[in-house]
């Protein structure tokens, strides 16, 4: 399903380069190859040795790094970063990379996920008499790595990230090293490369794939690589018990081409959609999906059925970013601007629909509905994922329970709204299973079992 329309959307990519020439324009192209990630700020933060060099602004890669933009950025090292806001909202301010300039060197910082202990920690620093400049989760771990008392940095931030609960893939470059760290529960992709010697780490790797780099390894759980002069360490400052990598990475966030812990993000949907096929066997004459993260799966689903798989609905590439706005007026009247069905192909057919997941479920029935008015006589609706009843507090827009349209109404109760012929989503059992072997993973949107402790603050918001 399209993100901008559903209101699901992954918070951030994070891209940084070590020890490469042409620094700032190789992180030009792995955020580029990361905008699926965010849409709403980009920034790039450069080192060359002894001072670091900054550049951001709200909009798209394309729209703020211009030729005169990356012109300007020089040095061997970079970090940069996509945003879609969640916590602490959008503006200019909390654009990233997060810089800090001090007495003892300047500190750059970027970061993919959620820290769901961000507001009791940010209350703390404050009564010691730190000032925040933005209103981002991201910025309590540059007062904690100041605030440690050990001599050397990596001390600090190990010392710093022990403080910090929830999702985060971390980046932290100074003048002349570049730092990286995943959370014990490894919620979020983080993964490694190299690019001839330098040094590359992405949220996915279809990222070294534009950039012609080398897969290494995913970043571990727990883990802080530090990359400089000398190359690469690597401790590991906490261990946890149980790995939780987001199940959605697989479902709906990433893109297909990328590979996570050792997964291909396309493969793991087409078995998705072979699941669907073998839990809700339907009559009918054609499947479609529903562009673009639903086509691996609906392709999964034709094949184990039989069934001819049909382009039943196009994806307008060239609207605006009006609609990528999130606001519900919007996804509302941007539905039938970015899809359209195809009468040749659904009129007078029985077509299934496979569709990654439903949150408010306004889109779907809208899409129900246009198949209708285009001549399909039945539109089943299959759903590659379970029903998501449970907010996210690791990063994902899902802000709150009220929101969710599973929460509190059954799959018949689904069905009806939407206008489906018959609507199934995905049993918890069936998701784990398709997407393999990964050593864990983390269901918490479908079953209510989070990987970590939920501060009660956190659970507050989530009702306002």
């Amino acid at each position: 399903m399209l993100a901008e329309l559903k209101g699901l959307n992954e918070e951030c990519g994070i891209f940084g380069v070590w020890g490469h020439e042409n620094a700032p324009q190789i992180t030009y192209y792995g955020l580029h190859s990361l905008q699926h990630r965010g849409q709403e700020g980009t920034g790039i933060v450069t080192t060359d040795g002894k001072k670091l060099t900054g550049a951001k602004g709200e909009g798209l890669v394309t729209e703020v790094f211009t030729a005169d933009v990356i012109g300007e950025l020089s040095g061997t090292g970079a970090i940069g970063h996509n945003r879609y806001a969640t916590a602490g909202g959008g503006g200019y301010e909390n654009v990233q990379p997060l810089l800090f300039h001090s007495q003892t060197g300047s500190l750059a910082l970027a970061h993919n996920g959620n820290l769901v202990n961000a507001t009791q920690l940010r209350h703390q620093l404050e009564t010691q008499g730190s000032i925040f400049q933005t209103s981002s989760d991201t910025e309590v771990l540059a007062h904690l790595i100041r605030r440690s008392g050990f001599p050397r940095l990596r001390d600090q931030v190990k010392n710093a990230l022990t403080m910090l609960k929830g999702a985060y893939a971390f980046l932290i470059m100074t003048e002349n090293e570049m730092m990286v760290a995943l959370d014990p529960n490894g919620l979020r992709p983080l993964s490694l490369g190299m690019l001839g010697d330098a040094y590359v780490v992405a949220s996915e790797t279809c990222a070294f794939d534009i950039i012609g780099a080398e897969f290494i390894r995913d970043v571990l759980p727990g883990e802080l690589l530090i990359i400089d002069e000398n190359g690469l360490q690597s401790e590991i400052y906490s261990v946890a018990s149980n790995r939780a990598m987001c199940a959605m990475e697989y479902i709906y966030f990433s893109r297909p081409d990328s590979n996570i812990l050792g997964v291909n993000v396309h493969k793991a949907r087409k078995n998705l959609g072979k699941r669907l096929a073998a839990e809700a066997p339907i009559e009918a004459d054609v499947v479609t999906g529903v562009p673009d993260s639903s086509i691996s799966a609906a392709i999964g689903y034709a094949e184990a059925t039989g069934i001819p798989y049909e382009m039943g609905l196009i994806k307008n590439r060239y609207v605006g970013r009006t609609f990528i706005q999130p606001s519900q007026s919007l996804r509302e009247q941007g539905v039938k601007m970015k899809l359209s069905p195809v009468r040749g192909v659904v009129e007078g057919k029985r077509v299934v629909m496979v569709d990654d997941s439903i949150v408010r479920g306004t889109t779907s029935r809208r899409i129900v509905n246009m198949l209708k008015e285009a001549g399909a006589t039945e539109v089943h609706v299959v759903i590659s994922s379970p029903p998501i009843k449970n907010p996210c507090f690791y990063g994902i827009d899902t802000s709150s329970r009220e929101e969710l349209i599973a929460s509190d109404k059954s799959v018949e109760e689904i069905r009806q709204i939407i206008g489906a012929d018959s609507l199934t989503f995905l049993s918890v059992e069936g998701t784990a299973a398709a997407i393999g072997e990964t050593g864990g993973q983390c269901l918490a949107c479908f079953t209510g079992k989070y990987p970590t402790e939920i501060y009660p603050e956190v659970r507050e918001a989530e009702k306002c």
